[in-house]
């Protein structure tokens, strides 16, 4: 097979780059070593940004979305005896919507089928070929037959644990790990909040999301090896239940029938370069954030709309400037975004050090009664211009 393009993941960030690069006129083909249902079924972060929300509706990819997706001014802060809510749209103009990765999967799988996308699921020894003068892709098919695909340029969308990582010769990372998990569960019960709370507790952080009118999203933090087989679902409710502050104020935590339990450990992790010579990194291949800033695929879409715009100007156009330039104007937004996310997560996450807990209540008092502190927290959360 030729193409322009051969895109290793089938994930939100591999299906979008080939939906935009299709609109830009440029051919892809795309390689993914699970299967259709597997990807489409997996559960992950639920939160999109201003620009996220905006860049699908331009592409077409909005219609769903606007019509079950839930827009949220902004979020609660919360700490033992206080809850403070933070409006973006006030602060910044700027919303963010409740829509889950899950559902942006589908929309994606359902546009790049009608469009008649080609794409190989289940495959397995890919291996990236000449990628510095004439790229090229050999792997095995679910029918245990070798091929290989002859590109002009590779796109490694294959995340933390794929081969495209692993191809950038020399990079160099940076990595903070972090002493604590989340356990997260889902539960068939309608949400006790109308927008996110992120509280702070001596006992540990919890979170309050949702994925629907139905169904909530809720998280505690575990230390780091937590079997969350050995918590009993009372526990768990017990737990949320003291940190999300029950009671308070006349607030209720409803509990449900728990349908999925996992554990989350908590890192942060950025490659350099994003670019190797005719191979592109986007997404988890070239970086991880911690969940708290709900930026892991915010960061996906942004990345792809660069390299999207990078591809179509380097084939349509016969113009390298973006193309070269794309490592390091991806970076910029990835640095800003891993730097929100560590601060979020240093902010609310106990360590159990007195001193610390102090420094986190002040910092959690300043951002909840200054408008200097909020607007900072909101302008990050919701999300800057795509192209900065």
């Amino acid at each position: 097979m030729r193409t322009q393009v051969a895109i290793i993941g089938a994930g939100p960030a591999g299906l979008l780059l080939s939906h935009l690069l299709a609109q830009g006129g440029v051919d892809s083909v795309v390689l993914e070593t699970r299967s259709e249902e597997y990807v489409a079924a997996r559960i992950r972060a639920g939160i999109l940004e201003h620009s996220s929300v905006e860049l699908l509706e331009s592409a077409g990819l909005g219609a769903r979305l606007r019509a079950e997706g839930d827009e949220h001014r902004g979020i609660y802060l919360q700490w033992p005896g206080e809850r403070h809510h933070l409006d973006f749209v006030n602060l910044t103009g700027r919303s963010v919507w409740v829509y889950g990765q899950t559902e942006v999967q589908k929309d994606l799988i359902a546009a790049r089928r009608a469009a008649g996308q080609e794409i190989h699921y289940e495959v397995s020894d890919v291996e990236l070929h000449d990628l510095e003068a004439s790229p090229y892709v050999t792997y095995t098919d679910s029918n245990g037959r070798s091929a290989r695909i002859d590109a002009l340029a590779v796109a490694g969308c294959d995340g933390s644990f794929g081969v495209s990582r692993k191809a950038v010769p020399a990079a160099e990372t940076f990595e903070r790990v972090y002493p604590y998990s989340w356990f997260g569960i889902l539960a068939d019960v309608a949400p006790s909040t109308d927008e996110l709370i992120y509280a702070w507790h001596p006992d540990g952080f919890a979170l309050h999301s949702m994925r629907s009118a139905t169904v909530s999203r809720l998280y505690l933090q575990v230390p780091n090896g937590t079997d969350p087989q050995f918590w009993s679902d009372d526990q768990i409710w017990d737990a949320l239940a003291t940190r999300l502050g029950h009671g308070q104020n006349g607030w209720k935590l409803t509990p449900g029938p728990i349908t999925d339990k996992s554990v989350l450990p908590m890192r942060s992790y950025v490659q350099t370069p994003m670019r190797h010579g005719n191979l592109f990194l986007a997404g988890d291949a070239a970086h991880i954030v911690p969940p708290t800033g709900a930026k892991g695929l915010n960061l996906a879409i942004a990345d792809v709309a660069l390299l999207s715009r990078a591809l179509v100007a380097r084939f349509a156009g016969k113009d390298d400037r973006l193309a070269d330039a794309y490592s390091e104007t991806a970076q910029r937004r990835v640095w800003r975004c891993t730097h929100f996310s560590w601060w979020m997560t240093t902010m609310l996450h106990t360590s159990g050090d007195p001193f610390d807990a102090q420094l986190q209540l002040s910092q959690l008092r300043w951002v909840a009664s200054s408008e200097a502190g909020a607007t900072g927290l909101a302008e990050n959360y919701a999300g800057l211009p795509i192209f900065l």
